[in-house]
């Protein structure tokens, strides 16, 4: 399932002061399919940007914002209501915002995310455990007094092999713009929609690892010129960037970047359910010329979600660059049990090298997500067994947390 959003607003249960004493059964039974409606599965284009949105909405939700309830830091975390899935929520918002009176700035969030993964592999008569550090972030969102103009610096903790620490090291650094009516104009290193998987926001993502299409060809942050534009029937992204990765070098040659998605059922309130399909294309020179192009379908209704993309690469600029005729497929189902606990499964299928036979690598997951306040405290169980023609096939059993401060 791809956690994604319309950054629209989400109907909260009723009963939930009692949702705590209820065992699993009983939420099962009165969970409100109607509650999930407007936390959607389908699309990402714009859910990068949503923390921008708790930033301006905070002064809606209160006579007296910013201010912090007098009773114990544990005990406010305790009373939050996160339930949201499609966006990320912080377990600090409150405690981390900062609003200015004078100067330019209006006001800043700090945050911190950090995911860590215990794994278990069994390839053949081997067993392997290790512990991964998969997100290791800090950083600070901020608006303008002008009001359309926010910005974002992030930085990232975590080592990465093949690069220097500081070449890794800041990851988003842009200002943005949102003077024009349902676009964003974003200026400087950002994520790159290289994909819907290889697009979406790390914090978001249904299982502990994307997809091999997102992992080889997208997943990327890279500098230049965004424009994001969302409208009820249709939202697309367009880049013009450097095709450098990592601050290797400042230009390393032009890129384009475009993904679009239509949304059929766009204006029907989600009645028959919410329905996205999109396509895009990221080619580009760096040393030589690289295409990817890919295309997307979603649906989602009620409780159940299914979607599926497809890329095809001739030549790619992903964390490694390479000229391999690469191509690769996914499908994920998933069912939302109750609010807290969602169960999927996902086929994911890559051809590294279309010109050499015998070499696919397939990739069997399930997986359940607990959320125990929405994305800002999250438990993930992956099973996954690796079939590859030319090597040993293997298993693996990943169990995470991650928590958004």
């Amino acid at each position: 399932m791809l956690d994604v959003s319309k950054n629209e607003g989400f109907v909260e249960n009723s009963e939930k002061n009692n949702s705590s004493q209820k065992s699993l059964m009983e939420e099962i039974k009165t969970y409100d399919a109607k509650e999930v409606q407007k936390d959607t599965v389908n699309d990402n284009t714009d859910v990068e940007f949503s923390i921008f949105d708790n930033l301006i909405d905070k002064d809606k939700s209160s006579d007296h914002p910013f201010k912090i309830e007098e009773e114990s830091l544990f005990g406010r975390i305790y009373k939050k209501k996160l339930e949201r899935t499609s966006i990320p929520s912080y377990l600090l918002q409150d405690e981390l915002t900062f609003k200015y009176e004078k100067g330019p700035i209006d006001r800043v969030q700090f945050y911190g995310a950090y995911q860590g993964n215990f794994n278990g592999l069994f390839e053949g008569s081997d067993y392997d455990t290790t512990y991964d550090f998969n997100i290791f972030e800090a950083g600070v969102v901020g608006g303008l007094r002008d009001k359309n103009t926010d910005f974002k610096l992030q930085f990232n903790f975590k080592p990465t092999e093949g690069q220097n620490f500081m070449q890794g090291f800041i990851t988003d650094a842009y200002i943005m713009n949102t003077s024009l009516p349902h676009h964003k104009i974003i200026v400087g290193n950002s994520r790159n929609q290289v994909g819907v998987d290889g697009g979406a926001s790390s914090y978001t993502l249904p299982f502990a690892a994307r997809s091999q299409i997102a992992r080889n060809f997208g997943n990327t942050r890279a500098l230049g010129v965004r424009v994001v534009g969302n409208y009820s029937l249709a939202d697309y992204s367009l880049a013009l960037n450097s095709s450098d990765r990592y601050f290797h070098e400042f230009f390393a040659g032009p890129e384009f970047t475009g993904w679009v998605n239509f949304k059929p059922l766009g204006r029907t309130d989600g009645r028959y359910g919410n329905l996205v399909v999109g396509g895009g294309l990221n080619a580009g020179h760096r040393n030589e010329n690289y295409t990817v192009g890919g295309a997307y379908i979603g649906y989602s209704y009620k409780k159940f979600a299914i979607n599926a993309e497809y890329s095809i690469a001739d030549g790619y600029n992903g964390r490694n660059f390479s000229t391999n005729r690469a191509e690769g497929f996914y499908t994920t189902v998933s069912y939302r049990l109750t609010k807290k606990l969602h169960v999927l499964a996902r086929f994911d299928q890559f051809d590294p090298n279309r010109d050499i036979s015998g070499d696919l690598r397939r990739e069997y997951t399930a997986g359940l997500n607990y959320f125990i306040k929405g994305q800002a405290l999250r438990l993930i169980l992956n099973y996954v067994f690796c079939e590859n023609q030319n090597t040993e096939n293997s298993h693996r059993i990943i169990l995470g947390t991650q928590i958004l401060l």
